[in-house]
C-alpha cells in the first residue's frame, strides 16, 4: 500500500507541475507576467502558511541560515524563476517551456559540484551536462531563420529559470538551515509574492483585480496557488525524505509529457519532432550524468527483489 501511495503521490506531482505550464498561458491572456506571479503565490502562501501553522511545532524561522534560506526561496525558487518562466512563456508553448524546465536535475548536479565540491565530473559527466544544453538548443528550433527568433528568446529566458531553481537548491544546501523544507517554503512564498507585487508595479503593470478576471483565468490561478504551488510542494518535500533525491528528480521527465499533453489537448498547442528529439536528447545527458546512481538503484532494486 505504502508503495501505491507512494506512486499516486508522485503522479500528482506530475500533474500538478505538468499542468502549471499551460495554465501560466491562460493567465497570461488577462495578466502580466509578474502580476500572475504575485497572485500565484498569494495564494499559494495563504494555503502553504495555514498547513505549516496548523501542523509543525514551531513555523517560524529562527536562526540567521533559516531566515537566509527563505530569502533565497523568495528570491530565486519565487521572483527569478516565476519571472522568466512566465516571460519566456511568452514566446515558446507550455511543452517547449517544460523541456527546457527538464534541465533541473543536471543543473542542480553541476552547481553541487562546482559551489559545494561535492563530488566530481568526469569527460562522461561534463558530456551528459552539454548532451542537457544541446538537447535545449534542439527544442529552440536552432535553424538560421529561427535564431534569435520568439521560440529561442521564450527558450533563453526559461534556460533563466531553471538556472535560478538550480542554483537556489544548492545555495540553500550550503546554508544548511535548520527548519523543515516545508516552512521555510512556505515564508519564501509570501515574501516572495510581496516582492513581485512591487516588481509588477514598479514595472508599469496593468493591476486588474482578481474579481475583474474571468473565470477561466480564475481557474488557472487557482490551480497555480493551490495545486501547483502549495500542494505540489507539499507532496515535492514529502517525498523526497522517503523517495531520497534520485527517485524525487525523475519527476523533471514526468512534467514535460504532462505538459505537452495538456498543451496540444487544452491549447492546441503543436508538437514538432525536434521537441521530441530535444527531450530525448535531455533525457539522454540526464542518464549519463547521472550514471552511476542509476546503477546503484537498479542494483537496490534487483537485491531487494532477490531478497
Amino acid at each position: 500500500m505504502s508503495s501505491l501511495r507512494n506512486a499516486a503521490l508522485f503522479l500528482a506531482l506530475g500533474l500538478c507541475w505538468g499542468g502549471s505550464f499551460p495554465a501560466i498561458e491562460v493567465g497570461l491572456t488577462e495578466l502580466r507576467p509578474l502580476l500572475l506571479g504575485a497572485y500565484r503565490f498569494d495564494l499559494g502562501a495563504l494555503v502553504a502558511l495555514g498547513y505549516v501553522f496548523a501542523t509543525a511545532d514551531d513555523p517560524l524561522p529562527r536562526t540567521r541560515a533559516d531566515r537566509g534560506a527563505v530569502v533565497v526561496a523568495a528570491v530565486l525558487f519565487v521572483v527569478a524563476n516565476i519571472a522568466f518562466l512566465a516571460y519566456g512563456q511568452q514566446y515558446t508553448t507550455g511543452g517547449v517551456a517544460s523541456i527546457v524546465y527538464s534541465l533541473n536535475p543536471i543543473l542542480t548536479t553541476f552547481f553541487t559540484v562546482w559551489l559545494l565540491g561535492e563530488g566530481s565530473l568526469d569527460l562522461r559527466g561534463y558530456v551528459g551536462v552539454a548532451l542537457g544544453v544541446v538537447g535545449v538548443g534542439i527544442v529552440a528550433q536552432p535553424s538560421p531563420s529561427a535564431l534569435g527568433g520568439e521560440t529561442t528568446v521564450g527558450v533563453a529566458l526559461v534556460f533563466v529559470a531553471a538556472v535560478a531553481v538550480s542554483l537556489g537548491s544548492v545555495l540553500t544546501r550550503r546554508l544548511n538551515p535548520e527548519s523543515d523544507a516545508l516552512p521555510r517554503t512556505a515564508w519564501g512564498m509570501a515574501l516572495g509574492a510581496v516582492m513581485l507585487h512591487g516588481l509588477s508595479l514598479a514595472a508599469g503593470e496593468p493591476q486588474p483585480l482578481p474579481t475583474a478576471l474571468s473565470p477561466v483565468v480564475l481557474a488557472s490561478l487557482a490551480f497555480l496557488g493551490v495545486f501547483a504551488s502549495a500542494i505540489a510542494y507539499a507532496i515535492y518535500f514529502g517525498l523526497l525524505d522517503l523517495l531520497g533525491p534520485f527517485e524525487i528528480n525523475l519527476v523533471s521527465y514526468v512534467v514535460p509529457v504532462v505538459a505537452t499533453v495538456a498543451g496540444a489537448a487544452v491549447l492546441s498547442e503543436p508538437v514538432t519532432p525536434l521537441t521530441v528529439v530535444g527531450f530525448c536528447v535531455v533525457v539522454a545527458g540526464f542518464a549519463l550524468l547521472k550514471r552511476e546512481a542509476i546503477r546503484r538503484e537498479l542494483r537496490s532494486r534487483r537485491d531487494s527483489y532477490a531478497g
